[in-house]
C-alpha cells in the first residue's frame, strides 16, 4: 500500500510531462526493467515483444468474446469438410508483407510446415490432430486432420503467419530474435529500441483500407504497476492493460472527460497452481485444504480492490456461462472458504501439526512450500500474501518469492515450482482450459518446457471426454460432454481457482478516439489479448485537430 500512496501523492504534485511526437500512441503493456529486442512471433507467450503475435503478425481470424462472434482476417472464410476431418480456409487477396512481397497460401503451407518440424512452436499443439497442409491455390488452404478435431478451427484460425521468403533462410529458427520483422501486420517498423524505450511504426503496405490510424506505438519501460500507474496518472500513457488500485479516485476523476476505463470479466480466471510432482501437492485432499484454506473474498478485496469476484469451484469466469453447471458447483463448492474444513483434510492427509504449530509429513520434516509470483505485478503479490498468510493458519508453512517474468514464466514452463498464481487457457469454449488443467496429453516431463498444463497432471477420464468434445460439432451434446469434464474437474481438483481476471483497459482520449469500451464493446479494451488487440489497433485514430474559424 506504500508504494500506491506514494503514487498517488507524487500524482497530485508532479506536473504532466511534454505529449510525444504527434499521432504517436504510447503503450503501457508489459512491466519490465529493460527491454530486450525479440520479435520471433513463434515462441511460446510472454518471450517475445508485444504486439509480435497480433499487431506485427497476424492469424487468419480474431475471436472477439466481447460479440462472441469471428471476425475474417488474412482469411475471409472457413468451410468444414466431411465428417469435419478437414477444413479449408479462403485467404484475402490482395495482401503483402510489409517489404512489399504478397501473401499467398505458400506462406501458410511454410508456417504449418516450419511448426511441425520444430516442436517447440507446437504452442497449439498441432501435432495431435493435424495431418496435412496444402495449398489448393493461390488464396485457400485445406487442413486435413488424423481425426475429427472440433476444437482445431480455433487454434488453425488464431496462428501467425509467417513470410516464407524470409524464415526459409533462417539457419536456427529457435534461437532467432528477428531484429527487423518483415510481416502483415498494422505495424511492422521498428524506429527505434533502446533499453528504456522502443517504437513500432506503420506498416507501409498495410491491407485494411485506412488503418492503423495513429503513426506508431512507443513503448516505455515501467519495471513495476505502481510505475505504470503513475505514468497513466499523468497522461503520459495513451493505451494500458495495468492493474490500477482505486482507478475512480486516482485516475479516472483526474480527467473525467478523457480518462477511461473498462475491465469487463470476460476472461478466464487466476489459479493457485500446485505441482503434483511436489510433496505432498500430489494428494487431492491436500489441494483441496489449500482451497478450503483461501479466503477468497479477502483476496479480492485486499489485491484487487473488489474490481472482481471470487472464482467458484467450475473455474470458468463470466465469458464461458453459457457452460457452466451450477448443479455441479453447489454439489461441491470447494472453493468456499472453511478453514476448520481445511484442518481436517490436512489430518486426513497425515500431515499432522508439531510442537510449532506447523504440519509435518509422515517422514517428519516441517513442509515448506515456495509460492512464487511476478516481481512488479502488484496486485498478484498481495494476492499471494493473503493466500501465504491463510496457508500458515492452518499450519503450512508457505512462504512467497517474487522473480522477475523471464525467470517465472521459464520455471513455470519447466514445472520447477510448488505453488504458483497463474492464469489458464482461454478461448472461443472451455475446451482449451480443460485441455490446460486435466488433459494426459497435455503432461510433460519436469524440466521440459510444457505451453499449459505447468502443474503436470493428467486425468485418463478427463481425457476421454475432451476426445469425445473434439469429435463432435453438435451444441448439445457438447454441452453434456462438458458438464461431464466439469464433474471431473471438479473430483481432481488439479488447479484451484482464485478469483475471475478481469480483461484490464485504460485509455486517454486526449490524443486518440476510437477506443472500444461498454458503450461500444466492438472488443475489450485491454491490450492483454493478443489477436483481440487487433481489432483495436485498427479502429484507434488520432484526434481531429479543431480548425479555427479565419
Amino acid at each position: 500500500m506504500g508504494a500506491v500512496a506514494a503514487a498517488i501523492v507524487l500524482a497530485a504534485c508532479a506536473e504532466p510531462r511534454t505529449d510525444p511526437e504527434p499521432g504517436v500512441l504510447v503503450v503501457s503493456k508489459e512491466q519490465v526493467g529493460s527491454w530486450v529486442r525479440n520479435f520471433n512471433p513463434m515462441l511460446a507467450g510472454g518471450l517475445a515483444r508485444w504486439p509480435t503475435r497480433g499487431g506485427i503478425y497476424e492469424p487468419l481470424m480474431v475471436h472477439n468474446p466481447a460479440q462472441a462472434e469471428w471476425t475474417p482476417w488474412l482469411a475471409t472464410g472457413y468451410e468444414w469438410g466431411d465428417e469435419v476431418a478437414s477444413l479449408t480456409f479462403t485467404l484475402r487477396e490482395g495482401v503483402l508483407w510489409s517489404d512489399g512481397a504478397p501473401f499467398t497460401s505458400a506462406d501458410v503451407v511454410f508456417t504449418y510446415d516450419l511448426i511441425r518440424r520444430v516442436s517447440a512452436f507446437d504452442t497449439h499443439g498441432f501435432s495431435r490432430f493435424l495431418a496435412d497442409v496444402t495449398a489448393l491455390g493461390p488464396h485457400s488452404v485445406e487442413f486435413t486432420f488424423s481425426r475429427p478435431f472440433v476444437p482445431g478451427m480455433e487454434k488453425i484460425a488464431h496462428q501467425v503467419i509467417v513470410p516464407r521468403h524470409i524464415w526459409e533462410e533462417v539457419d536456427d529458427p529457435v534461437s532467432f530474435t528477428n531484429p527487423d520483422p518483415v510481416a502483415t501486420g498494422p505495424f511492422t517498423q521498428v524506429r527505434r529500441f533502446d533499453h528504456q524505450v522502443w517504437e513500432l511504426g506503420r506498416n507501409p503496405n498495410y491491407w485494411m483500407e485506412g488503418a492503423p490510424g495513429v503513426k506508431a506505438l512507443r513503448f516505455p519501460a515501467s519495471p513495476s504497476n505502481e510505475q505504470a500507474t503513475l505514468a497513466l496518472i499523468h497522461g503520459e500513457i495513451d493505451w494500458g492493460g495495468n492493474f490500477v488500485p482505486a482507478i475512480e479516485r486516482i485516475y479516472r476523476q483526474r480527467d473525467p472527460e478523457h480518462h477511461t476505463y473498462w475491465f469487463p470479466n470476460l476472461g478466464g480466471a487466476i489459479f493457485l497452481y500446485p505441482n503434483h510432482g511436489v510433496a505432498p501437492l500430489g494428494d487431492v485432499r491436500v489441494r483441496r485444504a489449500i482451497s478450503r484454506a483461501v479466503d477468497r473474498t479477502k483476496v479480492v478485496q485486499v489485491a484487487m480492490y473488489d474490481y472482481t469476484s471470487p472464482a467458484d469451484a467450475s473455474g470458468l469466469s463470466d465469458g464461458y456461462a453459457a457452460w457452466r453447471d451450477e448443479a455441479a458447483v453447489e454439489r461441491d463448492s470447494w472453493t468456499e472458504f472453511d478453514p476448520a474444513r481445511a484442518r481436517k483434510l490436512l489430518d486426513e492427509a497425515g500431515l499432522l501439526v508439531g510442537s510449532d504449530g506447523m504440519r509435518r509429513g509422515p517422514d517428519g520434516a516441517k513442509v515448506t512450500l515456495e509460492l512464487s509470483c511476478i516481481t512488479g505485478w502488484s496486485d498478484w503479490v498481495r494476492a499471494a500474501q493473503v493466500v501465504a498468510r491463510n496457508l500458515r493458519e492452518v499450519g503450512l508453512d508457505v512462504r512467497v518469492k517474487s522473480y522477475d517474468f523471464g525467470a517465472w514464466f521459464d520455471k513455470l514452463q519447466r514445472g520447477e515450482f510448488a505453488l504458483s498464481i497463474g492464469w489458464a487457457t482461454y478461448g472461443p469454449t472451455p475446451y482449451g482450459f480443460w485441455v490446460g488443467a486435466m488433459s494426459p496429453d497435455a503432461v510433460r516431463p519436469v524440466g521440459e518446457p510444457a505451453p499449459q498444463n505447468w502443474h503436470r497432471f493428467g486425468d485418463a477420464r478427463a481425457g476421454g471426454l475432451l476426445s469425445d468434445f473434439e469429435g463432435t460439432a453438435n451444441p448439445r451434446e457438447q454441452e453434456r460432454i462438458a458438464h461431464a469434464l466439469q464433474e471431473r474437474f471438479q473430483a481432481t481438483a488439479p488447479i484451484l481457482p482464485l478469483f475471475l481476471d478481469p480483461s484490464w483497459g485504460e485509455a486517454n482520449t486526449t490524443r486518440f478516439v476510437g477506443f472500444p469500451s461498454a458503450e461500444d464493446p466492438y472488443a475489450r479494451l485491454s491490450p492483454n489479448h493478443e489477436m483481440e488487440a487487433l481489432l483495436v489497433m485498427t479502429r484507434v485514430r488520432s484526434r481531429p485537430v479543431p480548425v479555427e474559424n479565419p
